[in-house]
């Protein structure tokens, strides 16, 4: 075996397009930044039981694990960054008003979650903690979709969801764990003939509400016959305002569309869930949602939103563009008029690489197509031959 080789679904990250990762990576915490999004860095790996606290079991199976040599305790290396933001948040920041955070690392999976993906997403994301308003949906939509034309993606399709709608159906049925489990799968699959059986035996209004689920999808004309044809649970009818409430003001930012049977991520989110994607791309680029209770299972609630997107997906979506070439310098330490000017070369933003003694025969490795040669006493830009 080859000893140089890597794991199945494991890639190095090679220099251009680790230089266009980087700049993205940059240009998007500024973003956050701008909107008072404070950075934080989780550790790589924590104990398992911090790490899987508050997400159902949705991470368990895609967890790394390994026993710590200092405590024998079982560690897990991070699949998700968020769960360890929530545990920021509750545990040491400890704020009483509404707190923003944001972050970017590598996580880890056991399985990739497609042929083409990766192991090792490049993670990064935002989140906000402490407002349970719709307002706080909407600020995080708005910057998911202000992050993708950072990266250069021009037309987003937003596909929005709320998972209390089916929540809310779970509990005026009255449903049991085995039930409400079976009936998940069915509305995630839209298999109408499972949703009738396991429906079957309802109350009518619940019934009929199940059965619906799988063909309430489409623009937001879809919203006013989910008005009719599911029926006037409280928590129903609030999904739905809450629903209206994005199509009206999220109109022109983004293709919006809507999916009353989308569960993603059921067992960690609690309210509006959203996904970005964009033409060409099959994966979504950005998901989202509220998970107002994952505050709750580390000893702290906190209503919490936010969203994640993977940099090595943005880059590889985003449209091409042309890498920046550089400047050669020759190898002089002591010409001081040539160390200034490389230095306001440097300063303005150019990229100036130093020609080592012996390499003239591999320039064309160097990515550079202009030169600084000495004319008339003075150090000029020249076009590299």
């Amino acid at each position: 075996m080859r000893r140089w080789l890597l794991p199945e679904y494991i890639d190095d990250i090679l220099p251009g397009e680790a230089q266009r990762i980087e700049r993205l990576r940059r240009a998007t915490l500024d973003l956050f930044h701008g909107h008072g999004y404070e950075l934080v860095m989780p550790p790589l790996l924590e104990y398992l039981e911090s790490l899987l606290t508050g997400t159902g079991h949705d991470l368990d199976l895609k967890t790394f694990k390994l026993v710590d040599q200092l405590s024998g305790r079982m560690l897990g290396v991070r699949a998700d960054i968020t769960p360890q933001v929530a545990r920021i948040d509750a545990h040491l920041l400890n704020r009483r008003g509404v707190t923003r955070l944001c972050y970017a690392g590598s996580v880890l999976h056991t399985l990739p979650s497609g042929m083409s993906r990766t192991r090792e997403p490049l993670q990064i994301g935002a989140e906000l903690y402490g407002h349970a308003g719709i307002e706080s949906d909407l600020e995080v939509q708005r910057l998911a979709l202000a992050a993708l034309a950072v990266a250069g993606i021009a037309t987003v399709r937003l596909d929005v969801g709320h998972v209390a709608v089916f929540r809310g159906l779970v509990r005026r049925a009255g449903l049991g764990a085995e039930r409400e489990s079976e009936l998940f799968q069915a509305v995630q699959a839209k298999d109408g003939s499972a949703i009738a059986r396991l429906a079957r035996g309802l109350e009518p209004r619940a019934r009929r509400g199940f059965e619906s689920l799988p063909a309430l999808c489409g623009d937001a004309r879809v919203l006013a016959r989910a008005r009719r044809e599911l029926p006037g649970y409280p928590e129903v009818r609030r999904a739905l305002d809450q629903l209206a409430r994005v199509a009206r003001e999220l109109r022109g930012g983004a293709q919006l569309s809507f999916d009353l049977g989308e569960l993603r991520g059921y067992h960690y989110h609690s309210g509006l869930v959203f996904a970005a994607y964009t033409d060409g791309w099959s994966n979504a680029l950005a998901l989202g949602g509220r998970y107002d209770e994952v505050g709750k299972a580390f000893g702290r609630a906190r209503p919490a939103t936010g969203f994640t997107l993977d940099l090595r997906d943005l880059v590889a979506a985003a449209p091409a563009k042309v890498r920046r070439r550089a400047v050669l310098a020759p190898y002089a330490p002591r010409d001081a008029a040539l160390s200034r000017r490389v230095a306001a070369l440097r300063a303005r933003g150019e990229v100036v690489v130093v020609e080592l003694p012996g390499h003239a025969g591999e320039r064309g490795e160097l990515n550079c197509d202009r030169r600084l040669a000495r004319r008339a006493g003075r150090w000029v830009i020249e076009k590299l031959r």
